[in-house]
């Protein structure tokens, strides 16, 4: 069993909550502390209540656990982070910048940043996007991770620390609810379809965007901090991807599973959001490097959602 201690920032989020159970289960119960805003824990872990805002009380937690690793996951995504983008700054990159501080200075040895395909702006190649890509980003949350990325690269160049990062696609998972970001149609949309039979969706029919099953996601992001750091070559994010769909191809796969679903499309400002970003990925560099490969497949991971979310349901 490791005995290296890990904190996880951000425990209740989308990601985060799925992380801790694994990271538990893989390292032990002992050396996973889950960190997030309420006093109260929602997770069967060690916890800390943590504002990422407030660096003391983020160092008092880092010393007090003699943590190791940190799976930095608190952030506003990118709708919410729309409607506060200063705050949105902030947490996503402010607080980010001082636990790399913290980091330097207390011994912890890796940091891991989640970094997305909100980095992509309009002059991207939206087609198979290669790592190597212009990143102007839209949004204040792409701004963020793009500075995120820089100053992962420069505190590895500069520092030494091992800061390790990918570019999320959207996450698709039945253990949360959607948590504000705007590929969270594609989670939403299970539940209107088990709940209601018919959803409202916020883009239009043709949206392309690149997508993941949590389950890929999480095993991705594991494998990257247990990889030998000299197969590592990407030092500010690799690009990540599993497939691609648009709103109206998954409404067609969730349909053969459930034939009185409908749809009506009634695009908001998410749109503007969702167009702005790359429609499909080129994460070779991630399958070279560390060995990448998804398992969950658009059809594979439709069915195991409805599965999960009727017995979830069904308690």
């Amino acid at each position: 069993m490791a005995s290296k201690k890990i904190l996880v920032t951000g425990a209740f989020g989308q990601i985060g909550t799925v992380l801790v159970e694994t990271l538990i289960n893989k390292y032990g119960y002992d050396n996973v502390v889950a960190s997030d805003l309420a006093p109260e824990n929602k997770l069967d872990s060690l916890y800390e209540p943590l504002n990422i805002l407030d660096s003391a009380r983020f160092k008092e937690v880092i010393v007090k656990h003699d943590i190791r690793e940190i799976y930095h996951m608190a952030a506003l995504l990118s709708a919410v982070g729309e409607s506060k983008p200063l705050y949105c700054w902030d947490v996503n990159f402010g607080a980010f910048l001082a636990l790399l501080e913290l980091a330097k200075s207390t011994g912890v040895e890796k940091v891991f940043f989640p970094s997305s395909i909100a980095v992509f702006g309009p002059s991207t190649p939206q087609f198979n996007t290669p790592q190597e890509s212009p990143l102007v980003p839209s949004t204040v949350y792409g701004v963020s991770k793009v500075a995120g990325e820089l100053w992962s690269n420069y505190y590895y160049m500069k520092y030494g620390l091992d800061v390790r990062s990918v570019r999320y696609p959207g996450i698709i998972g039945y253990q949360t609810m959607p948590g504000g970001g705007t590929t969270d149609y594609a989670v939403d949309i299970f539940h209107q379809a088990i709940l209601k039979g018919h959803f409202d969706c916020f883009l239009s029919e043709n949206t392309r965007l690149p997508m993941m099953y949590m389950e890929d996601a999480i095993r991705a992001t594991i494998e990257l901090m247990e990889a030998p750091a000299e197969k590592l070559t990407v030092r500010y994010s690799y690009n990540l991807s599993a497939f691609d769909f648009t709103p109206q191809e998954i409404y067609n796969e969730i349909k053969k599973h459930i034939p009185e679903f409908t749809i009506e499309y009634q695009p908001d400002f998410r749109q503007a959001i969702a167009d702005s970003w790359t429609k499909s990925i080129d994460d070779s560099k991630a399958r070279e490097d560390w060995g990448w490969k998804p398992e969950f497949s658009l059809e594979s991971m439709v069915e195991d959602m409805i599965i999960q979310l009727k017995q979830k349901y069904s308690k």
